[in-house]
């Protein structure tokens, strides 16, 4: 058995899974209402991103991607729709953390914390899902 040392001095395994992030799926119940929230966050045009095989809409962001989803396979065709993310599982970053603030309260999103330690806040998508914006 071959003995492989990771950069941190363990042990470390030949696993053939990539240490790479290759996109996050966010849970929508209604995929053009998400599409136009959260383009209009992202400040993208929503005509450029087409919705794929009626569910799926992946959105371009710089490193790893998001990829909203009516998830018809992970209870998206139960009455309420795929459960939301009610913890933030990641991060959008902002140069202008009050900006960014004021920004989400002008366009009507749910903010569930104001900002918290000067380096964060967390606001509730339509569809209920917690997005925590950071300063980076």
């Amino acid at each position: 058995m071959t003995d492989l040392r990771s950069e941190h001095g363990g042990l470390a395994s030949a696993s053939p899974v990539k240490n790479k992030v290759g996109g996050i799926f966010i849970p929508v119940r209604d995929i053009e209402r998400a599409r136009s929230w959260y383009c209009r966050v992202l400040g993208l045009n929503e005509d450029d991103y087409p919705v794929h095989a009626g569910h799926l809409c992946p959105l371009p962001m710089e490193g790893t991607g998001i990829v909203l989803d009516t998830m018809p396979r992970w209870g998206g065709s139960e009455p309420d729709g795929p459960p939301p993310i009610t913890t933030p599982a990641f991060m959008l970053l902002t140069d202008d953390l009050e900006g960014s603030l004021h920004y989400m309260r002008d366009i009507g999103a749910d903010l569930v914390t104001g900002i918290e330690h000067d380096h964060w806040f967390v606001v509730k998508d339509p569809d209920g899902n917690l997005l925590m914006v950071c300063r980076g």
